[in-house]
């Protein structure tokens, strides 16, 4: 048997767009049946809302949609982190310079911002200052691209490790 491929999606605190993308591709793999060979996880860059849930708009955006993550907990990126995944897929690029700097050297995770790695075009805007109507348009985008890395490795002689295809 082969190691599941190691995903963690990382935003700024953890409470609003990694925990909705780490909800909805949890829910497009378990949808197509590869919960064995996918693993999930999110992360923030800081630390602030470290053990504290989503934010209540996007439990409850994500509920409208049939996930649950009000059980998530925010965490912080750990240098670990660069060895346990396969891929760190970040919101935006701010986000992504971010968990460059933190990465230690020779870290064999790929960097990339999760709509790139996805195959699709686009930063995640933090839905954080906004309202539902925001949240909404973040999980649509989050969604969007759960979906198609889903396909992607429903796909035989695709590399989605690297996010290349």
């Amino acid at each position: 048997m082969t190691e599941p491929l190691r995903l963690l999606v990382v935003c700024l605190g953890n409470i609003c767009r990694s925990p909705m993308a780490e909800g909805a591709l949890r829910a497009r793999v378990v949808e197509a049946g590869l919960s064995d060979v996918v693993r999930i996880d999110s992360a923030g860059t800081g630390g602030w809302h470290a053990g504290d849930p989503p934010d209540p708009r996007a439990i409850a955006t994500a509920r409208r949609h049939g996930v649950d993550i009000s059980g998530l907990r925010a965490r912080k990126l750990q240098s670990q982190d660069f060895d346990r995944f396969d891929a760190l897929l970040c919101a935006d690029h701010a986000n992504l310079r971010d968990v460059r700097a933190l990465a230690p050297a020779g870290a064999p995770a790929a960097l990339s911002l999760f709509m790139e790695w996805a195959g699709l075009e686009g930063a995640i805007p933090d839905p954080y200052e906004g309202g539902e109507a925001d949240f909404e348009r973040v999980w649509q985008q989050v969604d969007e691209g759960a979906r198609v890395i889903v396909a992607r490795l429903l796909t035989p002689d695709v590399s989605v490790a690297s996010g290349t295809g």
